[in-house]
């Protein structure tokens, strides 16, 4: 019998995890565990599949969140509800910025909030910001991996398209709020776009939570909208690593 609503998982599943990590896509749970030792699925319901390993003894569970603010705020809620207290999101990114390179991991300090998720946590004049800590150990790692880093604000936006200002589109129509966007957040300095870091900082900063978020460049958008399969591979499985040596720091 699961102690949540959606995870499908007891506080007994996680073994005392106090730490997460929270990628988009199932696919990658598994992939993220196997790095760690003694690796074991949990439960995989609708887009939440988890899975709980361990770093130097340590539990960590890692959870999939889906596309999105609303997903990512259920698996958040539920796995605090079970013990988790720090939240590792690893993702991938396209970046809006000339400079940044396929290839390079982006780590997020603030998010804009272009989403609505965050609002039921908090009003938007409250910050979406990163967790000092977990900040700091996703950067240590990355350099220790050898990864060209960047560290600023991304733009977190509910849709993929619109949202994101891509004209690409069965209508080819984006609302006057978005038009021209992605070059104001190029002035401002913004790096990149996602879906998830809005709802995740604001509700874990507003809730004496930690959390923190890398994510490995597929595509500079400034080049091209679509990304290369090949290298789109490579990028993520530096991320995944990245992201279980900080959490290894965490612990």
């Amino acid at each position: 019998m699961s102690d949540v609503f959606h995870l499908g998982l007891t506080k007994a599943d996680l073994q005392g995890a106090t730490l997460a990590i929270v990628p988009g896509d199932p696919e990658r749970v598994k992939k993220i565990a196997g790095l760690m030792s003694d690796a074991q699925s949990l439960a995989s319901h609708r887009e939440f599949t988890s899975w709980l390993a361990k770093l130097d003894g340590k539990p960590v569970v890692v959870c999939s969140t889906g596309i999105g603010g609303p997903s990512t705020s259920i698996a958040v809620e539920e796995l605090a509800q079970l013990g988790v207290r720090t939240f590792l999101r690893v993702g991938t990114t396209g970046a809006i910025q000339p400079y940044i390179n396929v290839g390079d991991v982006l780590v997020t300090t603030g998010a804009v909030r272009l989403d609505g998720a965050s609002l039921h946590f908090a009003p938007m004049e409250f910050p979406a910001v990163a967790d000092f800590a977990c900040t700091t150990a996703l950067v240590a790692a990355a350099e220790a991996c050898g990864a060209t880093t960047h560290i600023g604000v991304t733009a977190s936006s509910d849709t993929f398209y619109p949202g994101q200002e891509r004209y690409d589109t069965f209508s080819g129509r984006v609302v006057s709020r978005f038009q021209g966007a992605i070059k104001e957040w190029q002035q401002m300095g913004v790096l990149n776009y996602e879906m998830e870091s809005a709802t995740l900082l604001t509700m874990c900063a507003s809730q004496g939570l930690r959390a923190g978020m890398v994510a490995s460049v597929i595509v500079n958008r400034t080049q091209k909208e679509i990304p290369d399969a090949a290298t789109m591979k490579q990028t993520e499985s530096d991320a995944v690593k990245i992201v279980v040596e900080a959490a290894q720091r965490l612990l």
